[in-house]
């Protein structure tokens, strides 16, 4: 019980700490972030891991339990090193190629958008998300799985570790500008660059366009483990920062149309929004010139 109170306590300070910092640097306190916006990132951290994660989950046990009680804590005796192995290719590089796949298929674009929209950064951004994706990630239902195949001590220290390294990727605080003016932290740098997300990394692919020769709109997927971008061949590395982040040609819908879309749709025809079918379709993969010409 101590275990499972840290593993989500830990997450939470982190978060609280990080916006304390942000908003000591005046993040919170300029033009850019609207209500609209407090509004779709507050709720969405309420959301995800009061409602839908713990809902997933819930859903799994049972089913496995009513259907296959033979495989209840199946690998429970088996290498924590396994179970590591498990939840990192299940969990962390099903969600790599589920947020690769939100930025070229134009449907799933348009539930992963809220969290493409917003025009900075921040510990807040990390949960902007139509509430369906979230609900149809892979890696939430495959850790349910493992879960109940006995796997879930281990889960308990995977997420804490997960979620801080992606709170850490958001924040403005950028943590590793430290590594980078340090000389000799420098080889530390580029084993961590490569392995974990890192705000650096993270950023360039919020940036507003590539032409700024920092961003990486169309790569630099990975959450946990930068890796997955390494190996798989999206991957840019410039220790820089982008200066300018969003998404082109974008219409900033209500909350609860961002939140809630298909089943809330847009009332302006102008939006990508107003329907699951509609043509004007914003095509994330395309650069700015697209939209310039």
């Amino acid at each position: 019980m101590e275990n499972e109170v840290l593993s989500k306590l830990i997450p939470v300070t982190v978060l609280f700490l990080l916006g304390v910092f942000e908003s000591l640097g005046g993040l919170y306190f300029d033009d850019r972030r609207t209500k609209n916006d407090f509004s779709i990132e507050l709720l969405s951290l309420i959301i995800l891991p009061t409602f839908i994660q713990p809902g997933i989950f819930l859903f799994v046990l049972w089913f496995m339990g009513a259907s296959f009680p033979e495989l209840e804590d199946f690998y429970l005796t088996s290498s924590l090193w396994w179970h590591i192995i498990a939840f990192l290719i299940l969990d962390d590089m099903t969600q790599y190629w589920w947020h690769r796949f939100s930025h070229v298929n134009k449907k799933m674009w348009k539930l992963h958008r809220p969290h493409h929209v917003v025009e900075e950064m921040g510990v807040l951004v990390t949960y902007r998300n139509a509430i369906l994706y979230y609900a149809l990630m892979p890696g939430i239902w495959f850790s349910g799985l493992l879960i109940y195949l006995g796997m879930g001590y281990v889960y308990l220290f995977y997420l804490p570790i997960k979620l801080i390294v992606i709170l850490l990727a958001h924040s403005e605080t950028k943590w590793d500008k430290f590594l980078y003016r340090n000389k000799i932290l420098s080889p530390l740098a580029w084993i961590i660059e490569r392995t974990i997300s890192t705000p650096s990394t993270h950023f360039a692919h919020h940036g507003l366009t590539a032409e700024d020769g920092v961003s990486h709109p169309n790569g630099n997927y990975g959450n946990l483990l930068f890796f997955w971008d390494i190996i798989f061949g999206t991957a840019k590395i410039t220790r820089k920062y982008p200066s300018k982040f969003g998404a082109w040609n974008q219409l900033k819908e209500p909350w609860y149309v961002q939140l809630f879309f298909p089943i809330i749709s847009s009332k302006d025809p102008r939006s990508e929004l107003y329907s699951i079918k509609t043509n004007n379709d914003y095509d994330p993969s395309k650069d700015y010139k697209e939209f310039t010409k």
